[in-house]
Formats: structure tokens, C-alpha cells, sequence
């Protein structure tokens, strides 16, 4: 028996990328709208009430009114905007971010799945306050670089026509009126009573993400020390197949003395890292922005709710 899968949305970036990871799949039927159909709500309801899962690969608002057009008990949306991410009655698509998550995942109609830099930072800091080893109460920074694919069509467009010239050839940051639209679940999902004061960057490169976390050890739990960081993260996570946590000052980064933000390109992993010096950690995550961070994120809700093997696809 086949999944029939709608893709609403499946141009944009994240569309077109879960429609390749599902494409050699023989367990999936993917239905398709025509190109001069796409705005056309009826066909648009019409598909999405006739999949046994929807992807919502949408602008925020567009994503509110196609899950409005769901009349289907049985169809399973999977929204990858910001909409429904601290929406009560949707479930947070991240299998490892707590024990149950996939339980709720599995039994939810109603998934949101998460941002790339929300991802990156909720799977360093949700394991450690979760522990006590960071305060709930604590006032935490971070700092994420990403490839230009995270902007969509528009950034990439604008990326590759500069190319040839030589602009923007040096990271930019952004969002610095400190509102980025991830902090919302940054918050609501680490378990933390203030958001993070958060900067990203979009780098001249196309995919790859690298958030980065500093703490100074007074800022933690009495006697915390960064074994604990490392060893809370490797317990966390121990078994998991998509989250590998990096020995205590990873040698090998270490040697080479510069971070590959990219080196989890085309995959569905993310690396967890703790390094240390007097008195302070700095905590690292990286993960591909189009796998991990969106698409793959989303084919692997998919997986859990359908009760199938987790990395199917991926």
C-alpha cells in the first residue's frame, strides 16, 4: 500500500527538495498540481484533502490558510514555515528533542517542522537545561552562519547573479533589530524563560549551518564543568542515528584549526561539539540548512508518523 503525498509549495526550495528525496521511493505516491493550477485554491484543497500527508512548503500566511482548507480527519500536515511552531495543537517535528517526542509525532495529524538555526540551537541546549547543568533562567547568546540557500528563491537568485561580479563575497549579518522569526521556538523548546540574543550571518557559500553557543561556566549550575556539557549531549543522544556528538575539543577540528561550517552537507546528520578553555565553553552545532534544517527534517517526521523505518529516504 502506497502514502499519497502532496507537496504544496513544491517549487520553492524545501518543495523541490523533498520531492527528490522521495522520488525513488516505491512506498510513496506523490501527487503534483499543475503549474498553471498552483494558486488555485480549489485543486489546491482538493489535493491536499486527498493526501494521506501534506507538506506546507509556504510563506507563514499561506500556511495558515492551507491548513484551513483541511476538511480530511485523515490527512497528516507537515507545515516547514514558522507558523504553527509554538501553535497549541501542533506537534514539534523533531523526534530527538525529548523523550515522547516521537510517540507525539506518530500520533499527531498536525506537525510543524523545525527551522534550520532553531534546530542547530535546540539540540545543543535542550539536552543541558534539561539536566540543570544550564539554568533555565540563564541569559544566552548565539551566533549561526548559514548558506545563502536558507534565504529561498529570492537569495539564491540574488547570490548567483552577483557571482560574476564579486559583491557579496563576505558574510553578512541580519536580523539585527534581534527579532529573527526562529526565536519563538529557540525559546518554547529549550525550556529557557528568556530568548537567546541571536545573530545569524548568511555566508557566500550555498548549504551548510554552524550555530555556536558561549558560555562562561559561572553562568551554569555549581561545578559544571564541560565534561558534564559533552557527556550530558553523548547520553542525550546516545543511539540516535542522525545526531553524532563529537569528542570533548574534537581532535580533529582542533588540528586543523579552522571549523568546516559545511561538513554535514547532503545529509541528514548533525554534529554536536563542546569546546573549552578558562572558565568557558563554547558550544557548536552544525547540520545542512536544506537537510536537517528543512527538508530532511521533514521526511523524517514523516517517516516517525507513518510508523516506517526513521531514515527511509535519507
Amino acid at each position: 500500500m502506497t502514502t499519497k503525498v502532496f507537496v504544496d509549495g513544491q517549487e520553492g526550495t524545501t518543495g523541490l527538495r523533498i520531492h527528490e528525496v522521495l522520488a525513488g521511493r516505491s512506498d510513496i505516491e506523490v501527487l503534483r498540481i499543475d503549474s498553471d493550477k498552483r494558486k488555485d485554491s480549489a485543486e489546491r484543497a482538493r489535493l491536499l484533502n486527498a493526501a494521506d500527508v501534506a507538506f506546507l512548503c509556504l510563506p507563514d500566511a499561506a500556511s495558515r490558510e492551507a491548513a484551513a482548507m483541511i476538511s480530511n480527519p485523515n490527512t497528516c500536515l507537515i507545515d516547514a514555515s514558522t507558523a504553527h511552531r509554538t501553535v497549541a495543537g501542533w506537534t514539534f517535528g523533531m523526534p530527538e528533542l525529548a523523550p515522547g517526542q516521537r510517540e507525539a509525532i506518530r500520533l499527531s495529524k498536525r506537525i510543524a517542522n523545525p527551522g534550520c538555526h532553531a534546530s542547530a540551537f535546540l539540540l545543543l541546549m535542550r539536552p543541558l537545561v534539561d539536566a540543570g547543568l544550564v539554568p533555565r533562567e540563564a541569559a544566552v547568546t548565539a551566533t549561526s552562519i548559514t548558506g545563502y540557500s536558507g534565504g529561498g528563491k529570492s537569495m539564491i537568485e540574488q547570490y548567483q547573479q552577483a557571482a560574476s561580479s564579486g559583491a557579496l563575497n563576505a558574510p553578512r549579518p541580519y536580523a539585527l533589530t534581534l527579532g529573527h522569526k526562529h526565536l519563538p521556538e529557540m525559546k518554547a523548546h529549550t525550556g529557557l524563560t528568556a530568548a537567546p540574543v541571536f545573530m545569524p550571518v548568511v555566508g557566500p557559500f550555498y548549504k551548510g549551518l554552524a550555530v555556536s553557543v558561549p558560555l562562561h561556566l559561572s553562568q551554569l549550575a555549581p561545578g559544571a564543568s564541560a565534561t558534564q556539557l559533552q557527556q550530558a549531549l553523548a547520553e542525550r543522544y546516545a543511539g540516535e542515528r542522525f545526531i553524532r556528538v563529537m569528542p570533548l575539543a574534537d581532535p580533529d577540528t582542533l588540528a586543523g584549526g579552522f571549523f568546516d561550517v559545511q561538513a554535514c552537507n547532503d545529509s541528514n546528520r548533525v554534529d554536536l561539539f563542546v569546546f573549552h578553555g578558562e572558565g568557558q565553553v563554547l558550544l557548536m552545532a552544525r547540520l545542512d540548512n536544506l537537510g536537517k534544517g528543512a527538508s530532511g527534517a521533514a521526511v523524517q517526521a514523516m517517516n516517525v508518523h507513518l510508523g516506517l523505518d526513521e531514515g527511509l529516504g535519507l
